[in-house]
C-alpha cells in the first residue's frame, strides 16, 4: 500500500507542474493551451540537447548538473510560451474561442511535428538516468533521487502559489484574471502579465520534461501528448483556474491512476483515468476546490 502511495505521488508531481500551466493560463484568459503538453515535449529534449553537449557526466555529479539544466531548460521553455502565445494566441485574443482551441490544436502538431523534423522520430535515451541506493521509508521503496525530484516539484509549485497569491506580480495576474478591461483602465499591462503567464507555466512544464526523461530514461516527439490530456484531467479534477485545487487534482490524478493500475492492470490506466475525467465533467464540472462562477455578458 505504501509503495503504491508513493509511486502516484511520484508521478502526481509531474502531472501537477505541468497541468498549473493550463491553470494559468485558462485563469488568465480562458484559453485551453492543448499546445502545452508539447512544452514538456520541448524541455525534454532541450535538456537531451544540453546534457549532450556536456558531455559525459558521473554518476556523482548527475544530479547536481541535472539540477542546473533544469534552470536552464525552464528558461527556455518559458521563452518558448512567450513566443507562442505572442505568435500564435495574441491576435486571436478576442476571436470565438473555437477559433483559439483550433489554433491550439495547431500549435501542438507544429511543435510535435517540428521536433521529429529536426530531432528525428527514433526515441533517444537521456544522457543522465537517475539511478541510486534504494531506501525504504514507511514501507516504500524510494531512492535519494526520487525523493529530490519530488522535492523540487514541490518547492516550484509552492514558489508559484506564493508567487500567485503574495506578490503584486501575482496581484496583478489576479486582477487580469478578473476584468482584463478593469485591470487595463488601473494602469496594469495587461498584454506583459499574460506573456509573463506564459512563461511561468510553460517553465514548469519544461522542469517536469527533464525529471521525467531522467527518470523514465527514454524521450520522444509524441512524449507531450499523453500527458498533456493527463495534466488537463488533473487541472478539471482540481478546478482549473485555481492554482491550489490544481495542484491537488495532479497529486489525486497519480494516486488514482496508481491504485487503479494495482486494481485492474497496466493496460488499464489510461482508461482509468479519462474515466475519472468523466466522470467528474458529469458529476462536479468545476472540480474540487473550483468555484461556479455566473459568465458576464
Amino acid at each position: 500500500m505504501s509503495q503504491l502511495v508513493w509511486n502516484g505521488l511520484f508521478v502526481g508531481s509531474f502531472y501537477a507542474l505541468v497541468a498549473l500551466g493550463y491553470s494559468m493560463v485558462y485563469g488568465i484568459i480562458k484559453l485551453l493551451n492543448f499546445a502545452h503538453g508539447d512544452l514538456y515535449m520541448l524541455g525534454a529534449f532541450v535538456g537531451f540537447a544540453v546534457l549532450g553537449a556536456a558531455g559525459g557526466v558521473s554518476a556523482a555529479m548527475a544530479l547536481p548538473v541535472l539540477l542546473l539544466v533544469l534552470v536552464l531548460t525552464m528558461g527556455v521553455t518559458g521563452l518558448a510560451g512567450v513566443v507562442l502565445e505572442r505568435v500564435a494566441y495574441r491576435r486571436l485574443r478576442g476571436a470565438p474561442r473555437l477559433s483559439l482551441l483550433i489554433t491550439a490544436v495547431g500549435a501542438s502538431f507544429a511543435l510535435e511535428y517540428g521536433m521529429r523534423a529536426g530531432a528525428g522520430a527514433d526515441p533517444r535515451v537521456y544522457p543522465v538516468r537517475l539511478s541510486g541506493t534504494t531506501l525504504e521509508v514507511l514501507g516504500a521503496r524510494v531512492t535519494l533521487q526520487q525523493l529530490t525530484l519530488v522535492a523540487v516539484a514541490v518547492i516550484l509549485m509552492i514558489g508559484l502559489n506564493l508567487l500567485v497569491n503574495r506578490s503584486r506580480e501575482g496581484r496583478a495576474m489576479r486582477a487580469v484574471a478578473l476584468d482584463p478591461r478593469a485591470a487595463a483602465l488601473m494602469g496594469i499591462d495587461v498584454d506583459a502579465i499574460i506573456s509573463r503567464t506564459f512563461f511561468l507555466g510553460s517553465a514548469l512544464a519544461g522542469a517536469a520534461g527533464v525529471m521525467a526523461g531522467a527518470h523514465y530514461g527514454k524521450i520522444d516527439f509524441m512524449m507531450g501528448f499523453l500527458i498533456g490530456l493527463k495534466a488537463f484531467t488533473a487541472a478539471v479534477i482540481g478546478g482549473i483556474g485555481n492554482i491550489p485545487g490544481t495542484m491537488l487534482g495532479g497529486l489525486l490524478l497519480g494516486l488514482l491512476e496508481s491504485f487503479g493500475t494495482f486494481w485492474l492492470g497496466g493496460e488499464w490506466r489510461d482508461v482509468f483515468a479519462f474515466g475519472v475525467l468523466i466522470l467528474f465533467l458529469t458529476v462536479r464540472p468545476t472540480g474540487l476546490l473550483g468555484e461556479r462562477v455566473t459568465e458576464r455578458v
